[in-house]
């Protein structure tokens, strides 16, 4: 049995690119499920760009609500430029969690935010992609985990099929 569940929730997405960049960030990341909200990225699904697939291996689902029917235990984390909240660097993650994105072009509901546990920012200057805070926020879970695979047998795993590339050991003596 997995140890954690990571649930990725993206409130009302537009973009198709977007949510596919964030599937594919799912999967690089191992979370567990997308969940998404609204009927826009419906309308556009068409256009769907998980260029990794990854898809096929973990759910993207279409709910009413992001925190209605979460697993026991799930801690609700936003993710979002709020006033008063966590900088990311500063955050301890919990175990199991969903993590609550806004949209593109708007902000998470203050309902939403009311009922997490955390809210949590990425400290840039302007605001991100959504993709790429997804991305930023599953790799910061990543590197403050104790269990973090690395070595050259997860590169040849990770990396493309025409990617050979290794690093010259530099400085050994003759």
């Amino acid at each position: 049995m997995k140890p954690t569940q990571i649930i990725i929730g993206l409130t009302n997405p537009k973009s198709p690119e977007n949510v596919g960049a964030v599937m594919r960030a799912a999967g690089c990341y191992q979370a567990d499920e997308v969940r998404y909200t609204g009927q826009r990225y419906d309308r556009a699904a068409k256009f769907y760009t998980d260029t990794q697939s990854a898809a096929s291996s973990i759910p993207l689902n279409g709910v009413h609500s992001l925190i209605d029917d979460l697993p026991a235990g799930t801690k609700i984390v936003c993710v979002e430029l709020a006033e008063g909240a966590t900088p990311l660097p500063h955050f301890v993650h919990p175990d199991n969690a969903i993590y609550i994105f806004g949209p593109e072009d708007g902000s998470i509901d203050q309902a939403v935010a009311n009922k997490a546990d955390h809210v949590v920012y990425v400290p840039t200057v302007g605001c991100m992609n959504l993709a790429a805070s997804v991305n930023v926020l599953l790799y910061d879970r990543l590197a403050k985990s104790d269990a973090m695979e690395v070595g050259d047998e997860l590169i040849r795993r990770s990396r493309d099929n025409r990617n050979q590339l290794k690093v010259k050991a530099t400085n050994t003596p003759e």
